[in-house]
């Protein structure tokens, strides 16, 4: 009866949460247009993939000839296990108003509901993509059973890695929480890895491009054939059924039995979690006295009070890395630069490529760092600060000051570095030059993004509260700076390699300097006029 009573309010509370997701993501016009942007990326992909998906359904013959089905036999559960593990993590580790549900319900009831609810989200936006693709399958090959099969398949799957990637994710919350010291590491090493990762994913794809290495034989290795064996009776009752394999049974009679027990898992470590005893009052005070020892500000943020409002906003960065989350789009952005670099060939080039892109990094990181929501990044404190007698353009410079603090050195010192490897000491030092000139540049244009489009709502990234700034202003801070700096870094190499500049390329210089630097103070006095109109 208890069980009963516990599915009954797990699935009362799956609703609610997922309601409120739905809800969330159509609450205002913001959310509403990435919605549309999102929608139609996709949407777009789904455009040239169902004629191909209803060509491929008329053209097959046998299972064992349908492209990519051994590689997404293993990837399907492996990604919705790996997506299931990060996501409670990130966010799912509490359930919302968890004070009043958990003196409630009992704790395996919530359990069940957060797990009901992440199925129905990841069925929403996997699970409706890859319905469209099947019915398209299914009319080319004239199985209108299909979907039905399919779907028999494809639930049994999600619910258990769904079930135990929460088993893992809370147990892994549970981890990290008694380990503070693991914690830091794991924020710190969580960025490297993602970037090692892509720039690996780079350097393997520029390999497959030049031959180096088969597709086929990268896929074979992904294969595992009881995973295939399971997908393949999808086609039970379709002319591509060959029939049913006992491992296949076997892997379906696994994943049935898998999921009490990764259910029965997940509640133990929620209950020790939100229930047990542990060390957060502790920390909290080591914490505290570690606000207390180590906050005076060295010298040169000292000197002046911009500088120690800079220091300010380092050291909450460094002990709230999540703060940084924003800046993995630029993984993605200089990610196949870097590939480029590791699978090159001539010493010199890469070198000097090396250099661009160093200072690329580097002024892209002045602003994008502590700019991009100012407003936003300040609103717990913000009713204090602008009470105080501090004027708004020391709050600016002091925000402005920390991004320099993070991209200058590597904006300068990364071209310097690399004339160890071969790098010209003049392309060297031009590159570092112009460095030094953008990185405030961008730093201005930054603020007044920011503030045009702040963003207030707070969400928790791994056991810590950050405010992330706009999709839409990330983007187009992106695209200006990034592609502003590739420009500069295109002329001043033009300069340096002719010796002498033609009175063209000294005009191009004059133009795009003043395209540099105008929208830049523009932007910078935006922003102060945008924290002047709260204080008036």
């Amino acid at each position: 009866m208890s069980h009963r009573r516990d599915l009954r309010h797990g699935r009362r509370i799956g609703r609610a949460e997922f309601v409120r997701s739905v809800r969330g993501y159509t609450r205002d016009a913001r959310r509403l247009l990435g919605l549309a942007v999102a929608v139609l990326f996709f949407g777009g992909q789904l455009v040239f993939a169902l004629p191909a998906a209803y060509a491929l359904g008329r053209s097959v013959r046998t299972a064992a000839a349908v492209p990519y089905l051994d590689p997404v036999a293993t990837l399907l559960p492996v990604g919705f296990l790996a997506l299931s593990t990060l996501r409670t993590m990130e966010r799912l580790g509490g359930a919302e108003a968890e004070d009043l549900l958990l003196t409630t319900v009992q704790p395996r009831a919530v359990v069940i509901g957060l797990v009901v609810a992440e199925i129905g989200r990841l069925t929403l936006w996997f699970g409706l993509p890859i319905a469209a693709l099947v019915v398209a399958f299914a009319a080319g090959l004239g199985a209108p059973t299909l979907p039905l099969t399919v779907g028999a398949v494809f639930l049994p799957l999600l619910a258990c890695t769904a079930v135990c990637g929460y088993a893992l994710g809370i147990t892994g919350l549970r981890v990290l929480r008694r380990m503070p010291t693991l914690r830091r590491l794991l924020k710190a090493g969580a960025v490297v890895g993602v970037v090692g990762l892509f720039v690996l994913s780079q350097v393997a794809a520029h390999s497959v491009v030049e031959g180096d290495v088969s597709v086929a034989t990268l896929l074979d290795r992904l294969s595992v054939p009881v995973l295939t064996d399971y997908l393949t009776l999808a086609f039970v009752g379709t002319p591509l059924a060959g029939g049913v394999s006992p491992a296949a049974v076997a892997v379906l009679v696994g994943l049935l039995a898998a999921t009490p027990v990764g259910l029965a898992a997940a509640e133990r470590s929620a209950r020790a979690l939100w229930f047990g005893d542990d060390d957060r009052g502790s920390a909290a005070s080591a914490t505290a006295a570690g606000t207390r020892g180590g906050f005076a500000p060295p010298r040169p943020f000292a000197w002046r009070p911009a500088g120690r409002i800079a220091w300010g906003h380092l050291l909450r960065a460094v002990r709230h890395p999540q703060e940084f989350s924003h800046l993995l789009m630029l993984v993605f952005l200089a990610g196949p630069a870097l590939g480029s670099l590791v699978s090159g060939h001539d010493g010199g080039a890469l070198a000097s490529l090396l250099a661009g892109t160093g200072t690329a990094v580097g002024v892209y990181l002045a602003g994008a760092t502590f700019g991009l929501n100012p407003l936003g990044d300040d609103r717990p404190q913000l009713p204090l600060l602008l009470l105080v007698e501090t004027p708004p353009r020391t709050l600016l410079r002091g925000r402005t000051a920390a991004g320099l603090a993070v991209g200058l050195p590597v904006a300068v010192g990364l071209p310097l570095g690399t004339v160890a490897l071969g790098t010209p000491p003049t392309v060297a030092l031009g590159y570092a030059a112009l460095g030094l000139i953008l990185a405030p540049a961008a730093a201005g244009l930054a603020v007044g993004l920011g503030c045009a489009y702040p963003i207030y709502e707070a969400r928790e990234l791994w056991g810590a509260e950050t405010v992330a700034p706009s999709t839409l202003v990330l983007l187009g801070y992106s695209l200006v700076v990034l592609g502003g700096t590739s420009t500069w870094l295109v002329l001043v190499g033009a300069g340096l390699a002719a010796g002498v500049p033609s009175p063209l390329l000294l005009g191009g210089g004059g133009v795009l300097a003043l395209l540099t630097g105008v929208p830049s103070v523009l932007s910078y006095r935006y922003a102060r006029n945008r924290y002047r109109g709260y204080t008036l």
